[in-house]
């Protein structure tokens, strides 16, 4: 995937965790280890790999805000990004 289309894709994400957010059953602070990164899709000049880690790490709380445990569909997504954030961390 090329920078560009991973900002887009970084870009569609937030506007889908902003809708997210919204809703009164999810916790907020969910979303505080994507904000703690200080990566988005505004920050062109960010590499490659930190927006990379950055959707990964917001596909897992999406993942985990529309899970219903563990075992569900969303759920087992929700890991497979914590494990995709985690190798893409160790490549930044």
């Amino acid at each position: 995937m090329h920078k560009d289309e991973l900002l887009e894709l970084h870009e569609q994400m937030v506007t889908i965790m902003e809708n997210v957010a919204e809703r009164e059953e999810v916790d907020p602070e969910l979303f505080d280890p994507y904000y703690q990164l200080d990566v988005d899709p505004s920050h062109v000049h960010k590499s490659k790999s930190e927006h990379k880690h950055a959707v990964f790490v917001l596909g897992n709380a999406l993942a985990t805000a529309m899970s219903e445990d563990e075992f569900s569909s969303a759920g087992r997504i929700g890991k497979r990004m914590e494990e995709l954030a985690d190798d893409a961390e160790q490549r930044i």
